[in-house]
């Protein structure tokens, strides 16, 4: 009997490690345009950095996550931050990922992973607003 307890204890484990596995949904490179209606007028900061591409990855969970690679714009030292970025849902949601800072250098481009939290809906693009 205790065999069997254990061997139960270990696949439960092993199902739910297999849940939190993240899986590519779709990269994304710049094309994608859409025309959802903003009524709360969710908008990113203005910056100096352009998304250049993204994967999206989820799990079973509905965790959603983005390696997104980024290009600063400006002419000097810019910092990224989670205000300058917004992800857009299939629901048409808008929602800035989790905190976080990433120095870039002049005209550099970086590839960060970043946490958009938990959504039943997926990740349609992720975007910033540079200045115009």
């Amino acid at each position: 009997m205790k065999y069997v307890f254990l061997f139960l204890v270990c696949f439960s484990g092993c199902v739910i490690a297999e849940t939190e596995i993240l899986t590519v949904d779709r990269s994304v490179s710049g094309s994608f345009q859409s025309s959802f209606d903003n009524p709360q007028k969710v908008f990113a900061d203005i910056s100096d950095f352009q998304v250049i591409n993204c994967v999206l990855m989820s799990n079973d969970k509905g965790e959603r996550w983005a390696v997104i690679t980024v290009n600063n714009t400006a002419n000097g030292q810019r910092t990224l931050n989670q205000k300058h970025l917004l992800a857009l849902f299939a629901n048409g949601d808008r929602i800035m990922p989790a905190a976080f800072t990433t120095r870039f250098e002049r005209n550099e481009s970086l590839s960060i992973t970043i946490n958009f939290g938990e959504n039943k809906f997926p990740i349609l693009e992720v975007y910033s607003r540079l200045e115009v």
